[in-house]
């Protein structure tokens, strides 16, 4: 399991190798909340943080052989990125229907790129005979303590950023690494997770009390970089012992939070990365003085942006 020392530990280690994201002030019904923008941290998403830290952890060994990652475009990013910067070899596994936008970056960050189908085959499967072939190590995007502890110290830059306590933060969740280190963070803090209708298996996990897969009559989804079919009992051992509540938002609601942001703030957001705003704004987590929502990425095809907020 991962500790709360684990977090401050990773927030030492990876420094400045990471941006530290604003906060900005918004209001939402009338109440005064705060926006946590990883949407501008560098790879525009919160996924550098626990790559970095997991790859800094490496053998030179390790580092020479390289490492596997399968994700549909954020932490593919995250982990290209901090691999360029150590020279460690990196292949990313990702869907075949990921943003095209993500493909190009991660690709530009130098790291092989391999798809697969997302609803036929295992990704899992698929990297590790990936690393077994080369003597890679596998970097997964959520199920690892590395990474998890990575992903909290969003929430140490919280407690360091907000003006007050914060009361509440509400986080997209896909298999739980952001929610679950932020969870370790902020251990004073409520805290709530948002996926996408259809893809609430870590609400359903949550209040049934043990792990159940996304439905395989899934409906699609605009966000793609929440779209996980199964959660681990790690994130999910630590959002069940918060007590974590969980929602989730249609793809309307997010495309509203998608321009919210961009007309009140001029934030590019990614549809996964606005999911929590998108609860906020449609009403299903009431905004209270104190909450704080986190933006998790910003990756998304500009032209679809374009349409989305009308400037097309």
């Amino acid at each position: 399991m991962v500790r709360r020392s684990d977090v401050i530990d990773a927030g030492q280690r990876i420094g400045d190798l990471v941006l530290h994201t604003p906060l900005v002030e918004s209001e939402v019904a009338g109440v005064r909340v705060w926006l946590k923008c990883e949407c501008l941290q560098t790879g525009h998403s919160f996924k550098l943080r626990g790559a970095t830290n997991r790859l800094l952890q490496l053998t030179q060994e390790e580092r020479k052989a390289g490492v596997v990652a399968f994700s549909s475009g954020n932490h593919a990013q995250g982990v290209a990125i901090a691999a360029k910067r150590l020279g460690t070899p990196a292949v990313i596994v990702m869907p075949a229907d990921a943003p095209r936008v993500k493909v190009d970056a991660t690709r530009s960050h130098g790291a092989e790129i391999v798809l697969y189908d997302r609803r036929n085959e295992s990704r899992e499967e698929i990297a590790q005979h990936l690393a077994d072939e080369r003597g890679s190590v596998v970097v997964p995007s959520f199920d690892d303590p590395a990474i998890v502890a990575g992903q909290g110290t969003v929430g140490l830059e919280i407690l360091e950023q907000m003006p007050v306590t914060p009361s509440r933060i509400v986080v997209p969740c896909g298999g739980g690494g952001l929610a679950s280190g932020i969870a370790l963070a902020c251990p004073d803090a409520e805290i709530v997770i948002v996926e996408p209708d259809g893809w609430d298996d870590m609400k359903r996990s949550l209040a049934g009390g043990t792990i159940v897969p996304v439905e395989p009559d899934a409906p699609g989804t605009l966000c793609d970089a929440i779209q996980t079919l199964r959660v681990c009992p790690m994130t999910f051992t630590i959002l069940g012992e918060r007590g974590a509540s969980a929602v989730s938002v249609s793809d309307e609601e997010v495309i509203e939070a998608i321009r919210f942001a961009w007309r009140k703030h001029k934030l590019v957001v990614e549809p996964g990365g606005a999911a929590a705003l998108a609860a906020i704004l449609a009403g299903k987590v009431d905004p209270k003085e104190g909450t704080v929502v986190v933006l998790s990425g910003g990756n998304i095809d500009p032209d679809l942006h374009a349409r989305i907020v009308g400037e097309a």
